[in-house]
């Protein structure tokens, strides 16, 4: 039997990135049938059952995933790689938001800005510790300050996750704290 960090780490996979990996169909919001999805993973050896994904689901350290109010659909909140609609509603974001990078990228931020690479959005949070523990994967942690509001004042677009992560499309250097 796998552990939830392996299920989950192979959730984010199927539910940001790769759906044909488990030959599962995301709806244009990201959405998959929930039941379906637990027989998929099953295929691959996981050992999954509602209780578990369940659990899975409300223990996830970043929050990645979410049941629709009936449980009968799941998706990931953000990150995905693959082309859907979060139908997400531009929101006003605080005064400074953070983002956590590595330090071996810093030179690129300085001359293009962060930008989204694969993914459909640039992620931002309000607290620095989660931004240290997103740059920790890449390598020695650089956290940089957004100014968000300043962002959003001049028309930048901002939305917030399910998960509480703030998402935009680039943020150029002139708002960037380095």
């Amino acid at each position: 039997m796998k552990s939830d960090k392996e299920i989950s780490k192979f959730m984010s996979l199927v539910l940001r990135h790769n759906p044909d990996k488990i030959d599962i169909i995301l709806d244009e919001n990201g959405w998959t049938d929930t039941a379906v999805f637990i027989s998929k993973m099953n295929t691959k050896g996981f050992g999954l059952d509602m209780k578990k994904l369940e659990e899975i689901v409300q223990d996830n350290d970043k929050q990645r995933f979410a049941f629709n109010d009936t449980k009968d659909k799941i998706r990931a909140n953000q990150g995905h790689s693959v082309d859907i609609d979060l139908a997400l509603l531009p929101s006003q974001p605080p005064e400074i938001l953070y983002h956590g990078t590595s330090e071996n990228v810093i030179p690129f931020i300085k001359e293009q800005g962060i930008t989204k690479q694969n993914r459909q959005h640039v992620h931002l949070s309000t607290q620095i510790e989660t931004a240290i523990k997103v740059g920790a994967r890449h390598g020695k942690v650089v956290v940089l300050p957004v100014r968000a509001l300043e962002m959003y004042q001049n028309g930048e677009k901002f939305y917030i996750s399910d998960n509480g992560v703030w998402l935009t499309d680039m943020v150029a250097t002139k708002y960037i704290d380095f």
